[in-house]
């Protein structure tokens, strides 16, 4: 027969994924996967329950429910300051992950190059591949995870029609400056580039940190696309509910490119979540204060036991080097972790462009006591990994 795809030939099995999969065959604790397992808010399910009965069940117009749309408008104007039209400036896709994808294929031909910061979420590579495009990695280096301005110009001086940046970014808590987010504006000027924002943790930033939307800067609202969901900030990964923000020009090519990928994202599920995109300012208040408390209770819990990490700025997870322990193999660590230590993390290089095997990613969006017992177990990590004999991933 003949051959498939050489495109997708060297994709692999998400490694968050594989992780989530090899936690659940030995019963561990899954700080891999970033899901809560705490419920979403009771108002937002109170409403599923009535839009389960009265609908609607059928089809919306492609670009979404017009509540959907308008309730999105009215919260990021009041969250960015930056009114939009809901009618010419908004697509609800299925989650970001389609929005990301849907916004890539719209303004991206084959043979044309995207700049993506290092480390970086596993699917911007892919998607960027998917689009035919090569992607142009740029280190962010840590413990600081902050990028030499010189670097990225040389990025965009290659020809770079887009960079992808997700703020605050997954998987290393960063949250980018104004004075980081200016440079990136100029340089998107500049070049003539497109700017990709994946905004998901927009409301999980730790002070004294702050989320700047960057199509709110001077020359970026016609070359910003702004991909989101509801997900992290409701607690409803399970939805797949997110949207593209951009002006007219780009969110009609963006609608067509939707509607052949997926048609719509699910009609009674953007109904019962315009209930939670019309919650006041109490709401993201206390959320913020939640991911705080649970950051202060594993990030602060991991200090006390000892183990180096990089304070997250913003978003719900945490790198922690566990180079002290000889570390070679970081994926065959995590495999080893998960069956001898009971707590699941995504190896560090599955995030990074260069060779780094020294760090590990957990994340915190647990209950108190799913964390507690998880570091219970952490507690055990040190004395298990250094003595440990003739593992394959020293």
């Amino acid at each position: 027969m003949r051959e498939l795809s050489s495109r997708t030939s060297k994709f692999t099995e998400s490694v968050i994924r594989q992780m989530t999969r090899i936690a659940n065959e030995c019963d561990a604790i899954n700080l891999s996967q970033g899901f809560p397992d705490f419920d979403p808010p009771k108002a937002i399910l109170d409403r599923l329950a009535e839009v389960a009965y009265t609908g609607p069940h059928q089809y919306q117009v492609c670009a979404g429910a017009k509540a959907f749309r308008d309730a999105v408008a009215k919260k990021f104007e009041h969250f960015s300051g930056m009114k939009i039209d809901p009618e010419s400036e908004i697509v609800v896709t299925c989650g970001s992950t389609e929005a990301m994808m849907a916004s890539l294929t719209s303004v991206i031909n084959p043979g044309d190059k995207v700049v993506i910061f290092s480390p970086f979420y596993e699917n911007y590579g892919a998607d960027t591949i998917l689009s035919g495009a090569e992607p142009i990695y740029v280190p962010l280096v840590p413990p600081d995870f902050c990028f030499d301005k010189e670097a990225l110009e040389n990025a965009f001086k290659q020809g770079a029609k887009a960079m992808i940046l997700c703020n605050p970014s997954n998987p290393c808590g960063k949250v980018f400056t104004r004075e980081e987010l200016e440079f990136i504006a100029e340089l998107a000027i500049q070049y003539d580039a497109y700017v990709v924002t994946d905004e998901v943790y927009e409301h999980i930033v730790y002070a004294p940190h702050k989320h700047i939307y960057l199509n709110t800067l001077p020359g970026m609202r016609e070359r910003t696309i702004v991909c989101n969901s509801l997900s992290k900030t409701y607690s409803i990964t399970g939805w797949r509910l997110g949207y593209v923000i951009a002006c007219p020009r780009i969110i009609d090519r963006v609608k067509k490119v939707h509607d052949f990928l997926t048609v719509g994202a699910s009609a009674p599920l953007q109904i019962a979540a315009v209930t939670g995109l019309e919650f006041d300012d109490d709401y993201y208040k206390e959320l913020q204060e939640h991911y705080t408390h649970m950051k202060e209770i594993f990030v602060g819990g991991l200090r006390k036991l000892g183990y180096r990490l990089t304070e997250p700025q913003g978003s719900y997870f945490v790198m922690v080097d566990v180079s002290e322990f000889g570390v070679k193999d970081d994926y065959k660590f995590c495999e080893w972790m998960i069956k001898n230590v009971g707590v699941a993390a995504v190896p560090g290089s599955s995030f990074f462009r260069e060779k780094v095997d020294n760090l590990v990613r957990f994340h915190f969006a647990k209950k108190d006591e799913t964390l507690k017992e998880a570091l219970k177990r952490l507690s055990t990590l040190r004395e298990k990994a250094l003595a440990a004999k003739n593992v394959d991933w020293k």
